[in-house]
């Protein structure tokens, strides 16, 4: 039975080098690891399957081949798919130019090769030695990287966190906006400019992003795209994959087989 948390397997805060990294595959531990936090930042990279980590009132999404960055000192918590494989970099504050607020990357074959070379590395290398201008490399590399769009904010409201919690739970939830305003309370008007001040989103928005995140998540397990969108609710398989190709760009299977393709190419380079 699992019972090991993953985030005391090692104190990031133990060595003062400019930044380690850490291999885990979640199979061998608890799926969620609980709010914590240390000094150092922490980049989440998604070798294979899916995270999904709440910090500053929001969801980040963190599918294979994207990772989730979350600056030092904001707690944290993070919940795993059973298959997850992921790498871990942990940055000493201000070593390398990266954003101040959490956000998810896009991650090149590049970092991805770098980061995973750094697991294999010990966590107080010298400071003139061979891990140290990797880690060198991998910062400044790190710092090009653009922010992808992969977060929900949730707000702290009551109200809001309300409604965010249940519709994560059940995400097939197709209640209408009118009959969520009486649930909570509120006139419909009341509760639309709650959630433009409190997310930044219509609630049709919203949702959609929901069921975005949650479906990354839940086609990187290995999830048939039918079934997924079942769990969401969607009337039809069509419906569903016209609502992921407006948002990502490309259909489930061409996303996926993409990000696929571009590590086997960084491998080979």
């Amino acid at each position: 039975m699992k019972s090991t948390f993953a985030n005391t397997l090692f104190d990031p805060d133990s060595t003062s080098c400019p930044a380690v990294a850490r291999h885990l595959d979640f199979i061998d531990y608890e799926a969620e690891v609980p709010v914590h936090t240390h000094r150092k930042g922490q980049l989440i990279i998604a070798l294979y399957g899916a995270v999904i980590c709440r910090a500053e009132n929001d969801i980040w999404i963190v599918p294979p081949h994207c990772a989730v960055w979350i600056p030092g000192g904001i707690p944290h918590s993070a919940r795993a798919t059973w298959n997850a494989h992921l790498n871990y970099l942990f940055i000493e504050p201000g070593a390398a130019a990266l954003p101040e607020k959490c956000c998810t990357l896009a991650i090149s074959p590049l970092i991805n090769a770098l980061v995973d070379r750094l697991t294999h590395e010990r966590v107080d290398y010298p400071p003139e030695s061979h891990a140290a201008r990797l880690t060198r490399v991998t910062l400044d590399e790190l710092a090009t990287m653009p922010q992808q769009k992969l977060s929900l904010p949730v707000s702290g409201n009551p109200k809001i966190r309300t409604m965010a919690d249940a519709l994560v739970s059940h995400p097939e939830d197709r209640s209408t906006f009118k009959e969520w305003a009486k649930r909570l309370a509120l006139s419909e008007r009341s509760l639309a400019r709650l959630m433009l001040r409190e997310t930044g989103l219509t609630f049709g928005r919203w949702r959609q992003q929901l069921h975005l995140i949650i479906a990354l998540q839940e086609l990187a397990s290995g999830v048939t795209v039918q079934n997924v969108a079942a769990k969401l609710g969607y009337e039809s398989v069509n419906a569903f994959i016209t609502m992921f190709r407006k948002a990502m760009g490309s259909t489930p299977a061409h996303y996926f087989s993409e990000r696929k393709t571009s590590t086997h190419q960084g491998d080979s380079s």
